[in-house]
Formats: structure tokens, sequence, C-alpha cells
């Protein structure tokens, strides 16, 4: 069962939101809400990014042949469930893109717009302050996930600090094991969760 994406949209973006949105509580709905967010639960890239304290749970949307998102930004605020503040918005792609055409994820930032249009079961993960939208489909059926991330580090450049030095912790170990150099490396990382994480 689906029910116009309008109804779900910020008094602002009303306008501008032409798709379908599966109604909460189906068993298709349940069963889509366990796999995708399993999926992302379990995905060490994502929570190295995102580094979540609260996940909402999924709108699963459909866009048919005509209809598209226009540009907008995520609400500060998100009440789907719990509210959270909403530091980083998602995508999960559904539906193969050789099934559709159009339907590109368009998202402005520092270097200009970039389209998106990702393999089934693909995600991009964007700051939900950035201005985006959804591309008309020209024709087949696009299909996604989206949802919203209230993380522990509000600040992007924190978190991308976190993400660098994590990251380089990982491939020192992978190289040499766990050495003194892994350790400071180690303790600095978690000095730094320390000072910023907002429980």
């Amino acid at each position: 069962d689906y029910r116009a994406g309008s109804e779900t949209a910020g008094w602002a973006a009303r306008d501008v939101k032409n798709n379908l949105q599966m109604k909460p509580g189906s068993h298709s709905w349940s069963a889509l809400q366990q796999l995708v967010s399993g999926a992302i639960n379990r995905n060490d890239v994502f929570n190295l990014a995102a580094a979540p304290k609260v996940i909402s749970p999924l709108l699963i949307s459909r866009y048919e042949t005509g209809m598209g998102y226009g540009d907008h930004v995520d609400n500060a605020v998100m009440r789907v469930g719990t509210p959270l503040r909403s530091d980083l918005s998602f995508t999960v792609f559904l539906s193969s893109p050789d099934s559709y055409q159009g339907g590109e994820l368009a998202i402005e930032d520092t270097q200009g717009v970039q389209t998106f249009k990702l393999d089934s079961g693909a995600m991009v993960l964007y700051p939900s302050s950035s201005v985006h939208r959804v591309e008309p489909v020209t024709s087949g059926v696009r299909e996604v996930a989206v949802g919203w991330v209230q993380s522990l580090v509000r600040e992007s450049d924190r978190r991308e600090v976190l993400f660098d030095l994590e990251t380089l912790r990982r491939q020192v170990f992978a190289r040499d094991g766990k050495t003194a150099e892994f350790n400071t490396l180690s303790k600095a990382v978690s000095n730094l969760w320390r000072m910023w994480v907002q429980l």
C-alpha cells in the first residue's frame, strides 16, 4: 500500500514532492525495514562516516513515470519515529538503474551539483543541510529507502577527522599489527572521541 509522498513532506516541500511512499505497518514495509536497516547497521563505512546516535525508520519511496522531487532541504528535526536532529541524510537504491530512466539524485555542494543513480543496494550519505532533488523519472519505476541520522559527533569536519584517523588506524594495524605506533594512534583517536561525542 502506498500513499502520496506529500503527506510526509514539510510545508515548504509539499509543492515539489511528487512520489509515493509505502504505508508503515504493512508486511512489506516491516520486511524492508528489517532487511535494509540490518544491512546499514552492519556496514563499517557507514558507521565510521556517520557515527550514528539515532537512525530514523526508513521511508520506502516509489517514483513512477513523471514523478520527481524538486529542490529542497530536509527538515532540521525529522519526526519519522522518535524525533531526531537530521545531521545526515541517506538514500539506499532498491531498483536496478537499468529498470528506469531519469530519477537521478542530485545534490548541490561546493563543487556544483553531483548526480547519483547507483546499483541496487548502494547508498549515498550526505549532509541533511544540502539542497537536493530527484530528477523526474521518464520511464520505469524508481524505488529507494531514505532515512536520517543524528550523529554522535554533530560537526561534519570532526566526523571527517575521525573517519580519516580511524581508516589510517586500521591500515596501520593490517600492515604492522599492534605496535607502539598503533597504540599511540589509538589513544589519540579515543581521546578525540571523548572530546567530541555528544551522548
